[in-house]
């Protein structure tokens, strides 16, 4: 199921998303990933050829990395793209992957918590925004595990500096208890939440459940 809000509403969105989850204290496995896509006018180039998910400058090629990179790259065969076969060329188009995750504990001071959902993409986005929470639960405050992973994808041979075929990037936050924490499962909610309906309305911002 897909909700979907106003561009204009997108930070205002993502801070009720995120805030909820926060004070709920539990998420439920279908809670709700917040969603943001881009892309260019054509999207025929979209889902056809060969893609490779490799990382974004800056990402350490981890084996949780390389577990959000494999969820990835199943939705993105799910949409029409194959990887290159062992010993072939390399992939016509490249989809680097960054992934963020933090551990925090909610602040019952009611000093704001950042939850590390901001950073810099470079692309549609351009700067990132810092999400800080107020938070003041009865009982003692349990660990929280925000999720993000942005996702562009450009063709390997076009110059830095030009313009990504598609962008996207998805979060969500749940309890450090819950199942949806750990990379395996964590990894295909927020893989297939950010590419449903692939490639997606370009600049608006769904809750997808």
């Amino acid at each position: 199921m897909i909700e979907r809000t106003n561009p204009a509403r997108r930070l205002a969105g993502a801070l009720a998303v995120i805030g909820a989850l926060a004070l709920s204290g539990c998420v439920a496995p279908i809670g709700p990933v917040e969603v943001t896509r881009f892309h260019v006018p054509d999207t025929s180039p979209l889902g056809r050829g060969t893609i490779s998910v490799e990382p974004a400058p800056g990402q350490t090629d981890s084996l949780e990395f390389r577990t959000y990179a494999g969820a990835v790259a199943q939705e993105l065969a799910r949409y029409g793209y194959s990887e290159p076969m062992p010993g072939a060329a390399p992939s016509a188009q490249i989809a680097l992957l960054t992934l963020e995750r933090q551990t925090y504990k909610p602040d019952r001071t009611g000093n704001p918590v950042s939850v590390g959902v901001g950073g810099s993409t470079g692309g549609y986005y351009g700067g990132g925004v810092g999400v800080g929470l107020g938070i003041d639960l009865s009982g003692a405050p349990k660990d929280q595990v925000a999720t993000r992973i942005f996702v562009a994808i450009r063709e390997r041979t076009a110059p830095a500096t030009a313009t990504a075929l598609w962008e996207g990037r998805a979060a969500f936050v749940v309890r450090a208890d819950s199942p949806l924490a750990q990379a395996p499962l964590g990894s295909a909610k927020v893989a297939e939440a950010l590419f449903k309906g692939f490639p997606g309305q370009s600049g608006e911002t769904i809750q997808v459940k």
